[in-house]
């Protein structure tokens, strides 16, 4: 058993104190947030910034530093108090604004906010996961780039968390890749603490933590007094030398701090109170105002110089390493910066050839692989992966490595873990280096759901791909058949979801997602096979702009909008209409949501105003309103499936001909 610590024991570190008196201050201010972690924690803080955490506050993009994440997000005044101490643009103007509008304190720490935060934490398990896939990316560029004198690349990845993070399921998938994987530069904090917002944890959460990352395979370090600098610091230092993961258990006291509050649960998530903020002040002998910092601390923490003279000594190690390897220092540079490589250009024109020359009707997974087969060649930054269903999913390639314990490769195997490889997909992304993708079926993307919304939320060039993606894929039954999880992915804001419907709109989808540089993107695809449409160079172009006119009758009628699958279907009772005298246009639209980002001309263009339309998708209908209002009609799936094989499946829920031309009927009748 942990040693019980003694919560009335004043705190004695000055820079832990000052950590208090900053987080305490700033959620009583803004009379909203989590001073419990930050004051609990302060001493785990002060022990790996103040020396064994590697970085440069005046340039917190440097290639070479450690990665710090707080997966226990809540505990945001931490992060922020020591991104102030040690030298970041983080003034305590700033620390006064925690958590109001456009402030760079906001209430969990975002990425792109606030200078030196690593990632957007806030779900818990998510920060975790998130090192997981920054761990990965670090160890797969050590053994890509790094040369015998020249570790170029080498750094660690440090995250704290808490029971919160470790209740949540992702923590097991994560955690257990990366002991599988032994990724040797992550680093864990564990805040046992004892208490969550319901009270202690001892009536809901008592699994044996250390055990349970020893079976993981990491190396755990047991019984650390987390409100010991000196033992943290050792713990942290011994840690480096494991040669697999580290769980350090830091046992600590919530609230350190508060004379009348610390160790139970009140202290959690709520301002102290005026008289509890009093207390603390004498209670640990701080004299400051609130917001005042003494200078005597800013002397001992700051890493100004420290992280100036840590990547000086980098750049000019990087500078021999550029004379003696330039073209892997240019490539590392470019990699880095996120820039796609100019032989992208050259290796698409030669995919969309072969497309047009083959004329392929193949199903849109097959499609999928052969455009990832024809561009990983000129993309080395490709880092791919399946959640148990690589062959099902085909995002494998010729040449592709599986990556293996002690074994880099640049395709990933993550078992049966899709929330956890969605989250260590974004923790690669956002370390840098590579362009992660994975894939499972698209009725699984429930389980990633929260991992998409935080690619989205950051920004990332995340590629999540997702096939079986409707009741096109047959007998397995409802359990298996997307129907609303397309239309849900839509909702989301700032996440691009294509659907295409052959192997041209699905080698263009790769591309648009590749450039993509402002959010992720998901790519879904079919088990079934797809008919080639044929095309002209202007519509090819038109794809990207994700919506266009595929097939046109001089004085459309009537419009078809479809995606995916059933553009088929589309063209086909086009032409049926056709020969009763009626005119149709058909509109591909692989990517709403890019097309809902074109200027008007150009959507008017495509749907003009006046003209009825009919929107058609193996999925529920709510969604098309937007498109056919209310005095058009939808074809779609507003139930769930059944289990037959797909072509009876199709006709059972008027995925016909005979069904779509009635519905444009209906409409042109009105």
């Amino acid at each position: 058993m942990t040693p019980a610590l003694t919560p009335t024991k004043p705190p004695v570190n000055r820079v832990a104190n000052a950590i208090r008196a900053l987080a305490m201050d700033a959620v009583q201010k803004a009379n909203s947030g989590h001073p419990g972690m930050p004051m609990g924690m302060a001493e785990i803080g002060v022990a790996l910034w103040g020396g064994q955490y590697r970085h440069n506050p005046a340039n917190p993009k440097w290639i070479n530093r450690d990665r710090f994440l707080l997966s226990n997000g809540h505990g945001s005044m931490l992060h922020y108090a020591l991104l102030h101490l040690s030298g970041y643009d983080v003034s305590l103007d700033d620390l006064r604004q925690f958590r109001q509008m456009h402030s760079k304190t906001p209430g969990h720490p975002e990425v792109g906010v606030t200078p030196g935060i690593e990632t957007t934490t806030g779900p818990l398990g998510q920060g975790l996961g998130n090192a997981v896939g920054m761990a990965l990316a670090e160890y797969l560029l050590t053994a890509e780039f790094n040369r015998p004198g020249f570790d170029i690349v080498d750094h660690h990845t440090y995250v704290f968390l808490g029971d919160g993070c470790l209740m949540e399921g992702i923590s097991h998938e994560v955690c257990a890749l990366a002991g599988t994987l032994g990724l040797s530069k992550l680093i864990a904090f564990y805040d046992d603490n004892g208490i969550s917002i319901d009270g202690k944890v001892e009536g809901w959460f008592t699994d044996d933590t250390p055990r349970r990352f020893e079976a993981y395979g990491w190396n755990v370090i047991r019984a650390v007094d987390g409100h010991d600098v000196a033992a943290v610091a050792a713990a942290a230092a011994s840690a480096k030398d494991a040669g697999r993961p580290t769980l350090i258990c830091c046992k600590t006291v919530i609230g350190k701090g508060s004379p009348n509050l610390q160790g139970g649960d009140k202290v959690h998530g709520a301002a102290l109170g005026e008289q509890e903020v009093a207390a603390v002040r004498a209670y640990i002998s701080w004299d400051a105002a609130p917001f005042e910092i003494p200078g005597d601390v800013y002397a001992a923490f700051d890493a100004k110089a420290r992280g100036a003279a840590d990547e000086a000594q980098w750049d000019g190690l990087f500078a021999a390493y550029g004379e003696q390897y330039p073209e892997l220092a240019a490539e590392l540079v470019r990699r880095m910066a996120g820039d796609l490589p100019g032989a992208l250009d050259q290796a698409f024109e030669a995919a969309l050839s072969s497309c047009i020359d083959k004329k392929e009707n193949i199903a849109s997974r097959k499609a999928s692989q052969n455009a990832i087969q024809a561009l990983a060649p000129v993309l080395p930054e490709f880092l791919g992966g399946s959640a148990d269903l690589t062959s099902s999913n085909l995002t494998n390639w010729k040449e592709c490595v599986a990556l293996r314990s002690g074994r880099p490769g640049n395709h990933v195997n993550y078992g049966v873990r899709e929330f956890g490889m969605a989250a260590i997909m974004n923790g690669v992304a956002l370390h840098g280096g590579y362009i992660p993708f994975g894939a499972t079926f698209l009725t699984f993307s429930d389980y990633s759901r929260n991992a998409l919304r935080m690619a989205a939320l950051m920004k990332l060039r995340s590629i999540f791909v997702f096939t079986h993606d409707s009741i096109g894929l047959g007998e397995d039954g409802p359990t298996h058949q997307s129907v609303e999880h397309v239309s849900s992915m839509r909702l989301i804001p700032q996440l691009d979801n294509w659907r295409p419907c052959d192997t041209v709109e699905s080698l263009v989808a790769w591309r648009a997602a590749l450039e993509r540089r402002d959010g992720p993107s998901t790519l879904i695809f079919s088990r079934q096979n797809l008919p080639y449409q044929e095309r002209n160079a202007g519509q090819i172009a038109d794809i990207f702009r994700g919506g266009y006119v595929l097939r046109d009758a001089p004085g459309a009628q009537v419009i078809l909008i479809a995606t995916g699958s059933e553009i088929e279907l589309a063209v086909a009772s086009a032409a049926a209409l056709r020969e009763s005298g009626v005119a149709v246009r058909v509109v591909s639209m692989p990517c709403a949501d890019v097309f809902d980002r074109q200027d008007a001309a150009y959507k008017a263009s495509v749907l003009p105003c006046g003209v009825p339309r009919v929107a058609i998708e193996a999925g529920v209908s709510g969604f098309w309103y937007k498109y056919v209002g209310l005095e058009g009609a939808v074809v779609g799936i507003d139930s769930f499936g059944e289990s037959a094989p797909a072509p009876v499946l199709f006709k059972h829920f008027g995925f016909t001909v005979q069904n779509v031309v009635g519905k444009v009927r209906e409409v042109l009748g009105r």
